[in-house]
């Protein structure tokens, strides 16, 4: 909690005293809601207690301001419409008592935000979130502390996991690989942090995919002609538009994302490539142009002057060059797999409309390693051996079809 961060902007500014609901839009889908009737915002004589009750888990963070004293929470798609504040303050009122004012409302895009104005500084000594009873318990403490204290650990998070990487500073823009320096890949572990994916026995597709894409790291390490990134490092929650981001930071050649789906009904078995579905294509950059940043949606290309459907119509420039290449790429993985020996799903080439299947102008697969809901694919999952053996099928296909992409990358430009 005691780094020093980048300041934020606050949204609205309602105080306690006189709090009405805001008549502003929130926009928010409501995927989590608050249970005004089980928080509270309280002195516990020490310092602040705040609990909040909600009715599932939300990528969260804490953070406290200075000029005036302040606390910050912010929540991933929690909505803030027709809670009373001053009933969630409970003993606490307006010029008096620690907490002298509380105001909600958006962040950004999908965020929302608590704002609580203290009546000096405060340090920050417990933050959790609590899921063992079903939704989720926020509870920050909090007791005085020195001016000078405050001042070393008040800011915002610089956090890559939270706000999207700054665009790619790249100019010119990245050329197609032409099999002249390293293959750029992104492996992208599906899932993570407060989003496990699938289960089944005790077993997550966050976790699996976190392992398979290690080792498949190190296997693409050792053989040399590669550059590996990955998308996270480790069991966090990484927002689908930051995985996408991060491909184009790197300058990535190619994006694979990996997963190991469930299904509840019926009988599914072996792996599947996803590539993404012809028809959803105006729709995918239609989505991109009003929720990323306008800079990052296409390496070496400022859209940040343009509006959305010029915007649109660069992508789908862009897409048609990378989806023939993606859908290669996709064909090469179902015969490389295939030569190993290992199962494969009825229908081994699908195509779907998922969010990171969307880069315009980044070759983009989704490799389904097989379904947690059936024994045998979980059994394999947790096999070193057969785990190996896919992992070295993906990377025969990617030096198969990095060879064929240089040599027609070749052939366009004579």
């Amino acid at each position: 909690m005691r780094r020093l961060l980048q300041r934020v902007i606050l949204v609205m500014s309602i105080p306690l005293a006189g709090y009405a609901p805001s008549a502003v839009a929130q926009e928010l889908s409501g995927l989590a809601r608050l249970n005004a009737a089980a928080s509270q915002v309280r002195d516990d004589g020490a310092g602040i207690a705040i609990d909040l009750a909600l009715s599932q888990p939300v990528p969260w963070r804490v953070l406290t301001l200075q000029s005036p004293p302040r606390l910050v929470l912010d929540f991933r798609e929690l909505a803030w419409q027709g809670v009373d504040l001053v009933a969630l303050a409970q003993a606490e009122t307006a010029g008096a008592g620690r907490v002298t004012a509380l105001r909600s409302g958006v962040f950004r895009p999908g965020w929302s935000r608590l704002v609580l104005e203290m009546d000096g500084p405060y340090a920050v000594t417990a933050a959790v979130m609590d899921t063992s009873q079903g939704g989720a318990r926020v509870m920050v403490r909090l007791q005085p502390v020195s001016l000078a204290e405050f001042a070393a650990m008040a800011g915002a998070p610089a956090s890559a996991l939270w706000d999207l990487p700054a665009p790619a500073l790249v100019e010119p823009g990245k050329l197609r690989q032409r099999g002249e320096g390293p293959l750029v890949v992104v492996l992208d572990a599906g899932h993570g942090g407060i989003d496990p994916g699938a289960e089944r026995d005790g077993l997550t597709e966050a976790a699996l995919m976190l392992t398979f894409a290690r080792e498949l790291r190190e296997m693409l390490v050792r053989t040399g002609g590669f550059r590996v990134v990955m998308s996270r490092e480790e069991d966090v929650f990484v927002p689908l538009e930051t995985r996408i981001s991060v491909a184009h930071a790197v300058g990535a050649d190619v994006f694979l994302s990996l997963h190991a789906d469930a299904i509840a009904e019926g009988v599914a078995t072996g792996a599947t490539i996803y590539t993404l579905a012809a028809e959803a294509s105006d729709a995918a950059s239609a989505a991109l142009a009003e929720r990323h940043d306008r800079a990052d949606l296409l390496a070496g290309v400022d859209l940040s002057g343009q509006d959305d459907v010029i915007a649109a119509v660069l992508m789908e420039m862009a897409r048609t060059e990378t989806s023939p290449r993606a859908d290669r790429l996709a064909d090469t993985l179902v015969a490389a797999i295939q030569a190993a020996g290992l199962r494969m799903h009825k229908r081994p080439r699908l195509f779907a409309t998922f969010s990171v299947l969307k880069s315009p102008d980044i070759p983009s697969v989704l490799l389904e390693l097989g379904f947690l809901s059936s024994a045998n694919d979980l059994t394999d999952l947790q096999d070193p051996d057969w785990r190996a053996r896919m992992q070295a099928a993906v990377v025969t296909a990617l030096q198969a079809w990095a060879v064929a992409d240089a040599a027609e990358a070749g052939l366009l430009r004579r």
